[in-house]
């Protein structure tokens, strides 16, 4: 059996659907749907049972899947970088990841999970070390200790390998309201009104110019399941294409797509001063290194793709 928690998020989905692709659909979605609009990312999947998060870990603490599960892809966390519930942040992130990883080596059982690039926070470098590792929220901490709780444990029998995701975009992330990409944003701002507000320039990058490591959603699942076909490959990974583009070049891609719209730059806000990544580039290296070697898609050639998903899509009361 494959489990897959935080089954009916952004990441999580994308991964039950490219597992069904891939001819598996003995799927265990493991998930919070409080917020029930999550359903629609699931509703064209196939699973074997869904299990609410809380009923799952109670369930592996207590011995009910001892040796029943192949594979754990942790996908499930509380992503939201404005939360400063430290007490939440740290049992929904770091406790509740200690616990899958103890079952997975007391089972011997593949686990594979998401870590993310915030830890980097106000670092300059972007490279799995620790020297760099500079979390600037709660979110990034609980992220950046699981990391160094996984490095402390060292070398084991069975795999445990965590992915530091970049700005990841693509289908299935509308449920994130205003925590979903720029790319989705700007395509319902061209949408509305036919204009996508960019942020003027700052801290010495002109309008709309700040750069990040865009990653399409479909790149990121290709990555968990070659970690998934190569179980002797354990470590902490950067999951990032290796390349910066700015705002402007996400905006122009939905501008192409759309055949009209503008870009508006507005002030950058006072609030985000000294508190904001203008820059981010995922050092690949490492992942190269280890043997995946599939190319990343440009935001040019990954955006086309999502907005024709999204233009078959129909969210109800979204």
């Amino acid at each position: 059996m494959i489990v897959v928690t935080g089954a009916a998020g952004f990441i999580g989905s994308n991964l039950v659907k490219a597992l069904n692709q891939h001819g598996h659909s003995d799927v265990l979605a493991v998930d919070d749907l409080t917020d029930g609009k999550k359903m629609f990312n699931l509703a064209d999947c196939e699973i074997i049972d869904y299990v609410d998060k809380e009923r799952f870990i109670n369930a592996i603490t207590g011995g009910e899947f001892d040796g029943k599960i192949n594979v754990i892809f942790h996908q499930g966390a509380c992503s939201t970088t404005t939360e400063w519930d430290g007490r939440f942040m740290m049992e929904n992130n770091y406790e509740y990841s200690k616990k899958l990883l103890h079952y997975c080596l007391n089972n011997k059982t593949q686990y594979i999970y998401a870590s993310s690039a915030s830890v980097y926070g106000g670092s300059s470098e972007f490279v799995e070390s620790r020297e760099v590792e500079k979390p600037l929220n709660i979110y990034a901490y609980s992220k950046f200790l699981f990391d160094q709780y996984v490095r402390r444990i060292g070398k084991t029998e069975s795999q445990v390998a965590g992915l530091r995701y970049f700005n990841v975009y693509g289908p299935r992330e509308q449920h994130k309201g205003g925590m979903a990409s720029v790319a989705f944003h700007f395509n319902n701002q061209i949408i509305a009104n036919g204009t996508c507000c960019l942020f003027e320039g700052h801290d010495g990058y002109p309008d709309g110019g700040q750069q990040r490591d865009f990653i399409f959603v479909d790149d990121v699942v290709k990555v968990n399941l070659w970690l998934w076909d190569n179980p002797q490959t354990s470590d902490i990974f950067n999951c990032g294409t290796g390349r910066c583009q700015t705002f402007n070049d996400v905006a122009n891609a939905v501008i192409n797509y759309h055949q009209k719209g503008q870009i508006e730059y507005i002030p950058f806000p006072e609030a985000l001063k000294g508190a904001y990544q203008s820059y981010t580039r995922a050092d690949i290296s490492k992942l190269r290194d280890a043997g995946y070697s599939e190319p990343f898609k440009t935001v040019e050639q990954a955006i086309p793709e999502y907005l024709n998903w999204l233009q078959n899509q129909d969210f109800i009361g979204q």
